[in-house]
């Protein structure tokens, strides 16, 4: 399967089947977009969830860094520094918590501001509300997953993150916690294993601001077929925020020099950076059939394409008066 024919995976699936697509998958990454658009495919949930346009132009990490180490991913419109937090720990002195990073750090991310948004109150109710979230993406919370949710929750709850953002000859900064209060803490259980208690997290005034101002509606559908893939993600959330604001007839080019710059940081070299992300703009189309994009040699082509989320759905979505 080409490049040039990520548009037709859902066509293929229609004409072969489940099982015929998957046997004519070429490749690995042609597999994973095939069983994301399955999987988008069968899904009837209409769901919505919202995301502040910053995190659409610049993400975390994707995997650990170093506890002390700082985040940064710098393109021409948006500059993100992500500083991670200290803890006390036992006995007097401090120790880094480290950068959140990874998919499940993504979705707690989309969940926090999605709520926001639905209540219209920076104030959110965590814990059962949580629970049920990640269980309609298919996250089931218990053992190790149960583990990394409570670790990136932990990371973003002490974080600091800077957004610069500059439009034309205007320039912004957003410099704030993205929470005011700890969202986690662990409670001993009788078996001595830690259990999730969490009343409710408070977003910082500012984030939230911007988040009500700034809001790129996604489709649940299809961050619930990529859930575990955080490059995918990262691409589905660009392409929603780009692609329905392009004029019409008039496509922009966006070199892989730029691409890389924005999507390609834990790598050193943009060949073997280029391989992955072709994979996840695959996976990430599979679950954006409208995406109207085109690879070329020196880059992306984009085109105007009709929103993930249709108008009608965003309207009975949509965030309501901000609260205190």
């Amino acid at each position: 399967m080409e490049d040039s024919a990520m548009g037709t995976v859902h066509r293929l699936i229609e004409e072969h089947g489940r099982q015929g697509a998957l046997k004519m998958a070429p490749t690995d990454g042609d597999r994973r977009a095939i069983e994301a658009a399955i999987q988008y495919m069968a899904d009837e949930d209409a769901g919505v969830g919202f995301l502040y346009s910053g995190w659409c132009q610049a993400a975390l990490p994707h995997k650990k860094l170093a506890d002390d180490a700082a985040w940064k991913i710098e393109t021409d419109r948006v500059t993100l520094i992500v500083e991670p937090g200290r803890r006390n720990i036992p006995g007097g002195g401090m120790e880094w918590v480290g950068a959140p990073y990874g998919s499940r750090a993504r979705l707690i991310l989309l969940f926090l501001q999605s709520e926001a948004l639905r209540t219209g109150s920076r104030d959110i109710e965590l814990g059962k509300s949580l629970h049920a979230w990640l269980g309609r993406l298919g996250i089931p919370i218990g053992g190790k997953s149960f583990k990394d949710v409570r670790e990136q929750a932990e990371r973003l709850s002490r974080c600091r993150m800077t957004f610069h953002i500059t439009a034309g000859d205007r320039a912004g900064l957003v410099n704030q916690n993205i929470v005011d209060t700890a969202m986690f803490v662990q409670e001993p259980s009788a078996e001595g294993q830690g259990s999730l208690f969490v009343e409710t997290a408070r977003l910082s005034e500012t984030f939230f601001e911007q988040l009500r101002r700034h809001p790129v509606p996604l489709e649940e559908s299809a961050i619930r077929a990529i859930s575990n893939n955080s490059q995918a993600l990262d691409v589905y959330c660009w392409l929603a925020y780009r692609l329905h604001v392009l004029p019409s007839g008039k496509p922009i080019s966006v070199s892989w020099r730029a691409l890389f710059g924005q999507f390609g940081a834990s790598y050193k070299r943009i060949d073997h950076w280029k391989e992955r992300f072709l994979d996840s703009l695959k996976v990430a189309t599979a679950v954006y059939p409208h995406a109207n994009i085109e690879v070329q040699t020196n880059g992306l082509v984009l085109r105007q394409s009709r929103p993930p989320v249709t108008p009608r759905l965003v309207a009975g979505s949509a965030p309501a008066r901000a609260q205190g």
